[in-house]
């Protein structure tokens, strides 16, 4: 007998069958795509936090998740010998202007206050990057020591191993045993939208690049709103772009040239760099902005767990560790904001 059956194989749905399953769970993760078919299956993996200002639920949720993220990721290669590629090695980007300058020298003392000492939020010249540098036309960088990388591929398959190293089942068809999560992104966003007079979630174009440049043990990049992410494997991600409107769901065009243009403007260690794979997903992006977390809408035996666009690798340690406690032991830690009655 099953007492844990989770639909969706992306992270979210890996993430919570990891954390059910670490609490004595036995537990089926059922998705007829496979593992990562998704948008989980994407390139980028930048897990990157929010600003240190402005505080909020969402806001601590996502620090804790990432101050979790290096054990938890270790734990899950330790136990199912597949790395995830995670490396906690920081960010760059570079300050635009005087006023953008101030600001960043200022949230200096408040990350010192919010991020509670355990990662630094630095102001430093640009030419100390040397020639992984993104251009400031001020010749300053921002580094701060809080975001990690990790490659979505590799993270996926290392939560599948783990999971069937604790002998849990990963099917592409089965019946529903014990409780029931559904982690089944776009979906079933709009699975539930279709019962409600205004749309509960929506689905979020990204495009991606993955190009061969080894810069493994560098930090990531966010310049002129591209990420570029060093991966463990000798490659650097590159993206995404975010369209609301699109015709086809899984195909890349000019939108992504420009932003391969625009990453290589800012940082031209990239020119010269070949192009591995383009890629194109859609992403879950509730109502709210935030993650789902919670009883199902459509049945509240049911649970769900979807939303995560743009964060969701990032905020994956602690959905797991919150929806475990809901499913197993009916203990709801869920911030008011990421429940689904947010998003209605």
């Amino acid at each position: 007998m099953v007492d844990v059956t989770v639909y969706g194989a992306g992270i979210f749905g890996l993430s919570v069958a990891w954390a059910c399953v670490q609490r004595g769970a036995k537990v089926q993760v059922i998705d007829p795509h496979g593992p990562g078919a998704g948008s989980s299956g994407g390139l980028v993996g930048a897990l990157a936090p929010h600003v240190p200002e402005n505080w909020n639920e969402k806001k601590q949720f996502q620090f804790e998740s990432l101050i979790m993220a290096e054990k938890y990721w270790a734990d899950v290669s330790e136990t199912g010998g597949k790395s995830s590629g995670y490396a906690r090695l920081g960010r760059l980007q570079p300050i635009a202007d005087p006023r953008a300058l101030e600001l960043a020298r200022a949230r200096i003392t408040s990350s010192a206050e919010l991020w509670q000492g355990q990662a630094d939020w630095q102001v430093m010249p640009a030419d100390e990057g040397a020639d992984w540098a993104p251009f400031s036309s001020t010749g300053w960088l921002i580094r701060d020591t809080l975001s990690a990388r990790m490659h979505p591929r590799m993270a996926c398959a290392a939560l599948v191993a783990a999971l069937q190293a604790k002998g849990a089942a990963i099917l592409s068809d089965g019946s529903a045993q014990g409780h029931v999560l559904w982690a089944c992104g776009v979906a079933d966003l709009e699975r539930i939208s279709a019962t409600r007079p205004r749309a509960f979630g929506n689905g979020v174009k990204g495009q991606a690049a993955l190009l061969q440049l080894d810069r493994r043990d560098l930090p990531q990049l966010y310049a002129d709103a591209v990420h570029i992410v060093p991966h463990a494997d000798g490659t650097v991600a590159i993206g995404s772009t975010s369209e609301r409107d699109y015709d086809a769901p899984n195909t890349t065009d000019a939108q992504l040239d420009d932003v391969l243009i625009r990453a290589r403007a800012a940082v031209p260690a990239l020119e010269d760099a070949a192009v591995l794979e383009r890629w194109a997903g859609v992403r879950p992006r509730a109502r709210s902005r935030a993650p789902v977390l919670g009883r199902h809408p459509l049945n509240p035996a049911h649970f769900i767990a979807n939303g995560g666009f743009k964060i969701g690798f990032g905020m994956a340690p602690k959905v797991g560790e919150v929806m475990a406690d809901l499913i197993l032991n009916d203990h709801d830690a869920i911030p008011e904001g990421f429940k689904p009655e947010a998003s209605f």
